[in-house]
């Protein structure tokens, strides 16, 4: 049995168009999509992160702690 296989695009539009993947229309949540970073609803905004992928919340705290140390640090 093959566990690592990569989804086809059309599953990944799927996945994409499926409103119940995202949460208040902002938050895209899908356990099932192993990509961290993944189009936002509207693909030409820009990438949004995969809550539903374990390593988001570790990636979003980093984010926001480079964010927020550049902005402190930077006068």
């Amino acid at each position: 049995m093959e566990y690592n296989i990569e989804p086809s695009e059309e599953e990944k539009n799927d996945w994409h168009n499926d409103p119940n993947n995202w949460a208040w229309g902002l938050f895209y949540y899908n356990p099932k999509d192993n990509r961290l970073l993944c189009p936002k609803r509207i693909k030409q905004l820009g990438l949004t992160i995969n809550f539903g992928n374990p390593n988001s919340v570790f990636f979003a705290v980093i984010l926001i702690l480079t964010l927020y140390l550049l902005s402190r640090f930077t006068h």
